[in-house]
């Protein structure tokens, strides 16, 4: 069994055995269920693949954290579907849809405060500098959010502040996690940082992904409806390249603001939004952005000698793959 293999496993044991507290019911039933259905788990991967470049054997000391990092996840997806008014998450309805926006805000609160118990069990020797990244990392999710929803307001973004909030809030928990698998592995201080480093930059890569795909992904591999960011009117990679790119910006504009009351009304603003985006070649543009930054991830990590940098060649080719 390779690396790749055994880390799947251990993924599957750990998450199909996790538990949380009993009552009440009401609070933490929703936790239970978003664990349950699922996801890519990819920053406990990632934090059990870093940790195994430099060490062998997965304890408590590792498998905690890593819990840690995808249960602080789960507790942003369950208030960031608040805020997107989101209906569905993995083909299935969304906490604050199941339940209310009052029972998804307080399981979400106290999933975040979970996260930090498991997180607390890595060992006392890095205790410290694991707690210290993680919660500068909580912050900077939260930062990352706002920037999001601010920018909802705005008519235009430049494309360096949309891809310093992508930064925050979605690629710096991927890098905390490459890194947090290091610290807890004893790897020296340039390899941690190594580490981050392309962790930032394939969740960068993975951000740009994921906005491709929420235009031109397969809902039925998605997880969601397509076309939910030009519905919501959010700022993605897309809209912020088309409005770099189109000569007559009016035209964009009055198409992200059609009217979607009815299903009819939604689906006509997708296709023209869409029309828009293939008319100045928007994909082909956001693939090519994939690509560089995956580059830029494995750069980052040449150093660290053959083995590593294909086992992390690896891990990026399949987190970014499935756009091609």
């Amino acid at each position: 069994m390779n690396i790749e293999e055994r880390i799947q496993d251990i993924i599957g044991d750990l998450f199909g055995n996790i538990t949380f507290a009993g009552e009440p019911a009401g609070l933490y039933d929703p936790l239970r269920y978003m664990i349950a259905i699922g996801g890519k788990r990819i920053r406990p991967k990632l934090c059990l693949t870093a940790y195994s470049l430099f060490a062998d054997g997965f304890g408590e000391e590792i498998l905690s954290p890593a819990a840690g990092l995808e249960v602080f996840h789960t507790f942003t997806l369950i208030h960031d579907d608040i805020m997107d008014r989101s209906p569905m998450r993995r083909s299935h309805p969304t906490v604050w849809k199941k339940w209310s926006p009052d029972t998804a805000i307080l399981s979400g609160d106290v999933m975040c405060i979970d996260s930090y118990r498991r997180i607390a069990k890595a060992p006392e020797n890095v205790l410290g500098k694991v707690l210290d990244l993680f919660s500068t990392t909580a912050a900077e999710v939260c930062e990352g959010q706002q920037m999001d929803m601010d920018f909802e307001t705005e008519q235009s973004v430049a494309m360096d502040r949309y891809m310093k909030m992508i930064g925050l809030k979605t690629a710096v928990l991927i890098a905390c996690s490459a890194k947090m698998g290091a610290l807890i592995s004893g790897a020296a201080p340039s390899e941690c940082d190594a580490l981050y480093r392309y962790g930032y930059e394939l969740g960068l890569a993975f951000q740009v992904a994921d906005d491709y795909l929420d235009a031109y992904g397969d809902p039925a591999v998605f997880g969601k409806p397509v076309g939910g960011d030009i519905l919501n009117n959010k700022k993605s990679w897309l809209t912020v390249r088309a409005m770099e790119k189109a000569g007559d910006k009016a035209a964009l504009l009055n198409a992200l603001s059609l009217q979607s009351d009815t299903p009819e009304q939604a689906t006509g603003k997708i296709l023209k939004v869409k029309e828009i985006y293939g008319d100045l070649g928007i994909p082909g543009d956001a693939q090519v952005e994939i690509a560089r930054l995956h580059s830029s991830a494995l750069e980052a990590v040449s150093s660290l000698g053959d083995r590593a940098a294909a086992v992390l060649k690896d891990f990026a080719d399949k987190l970014v793959g499935r756009t091609k």
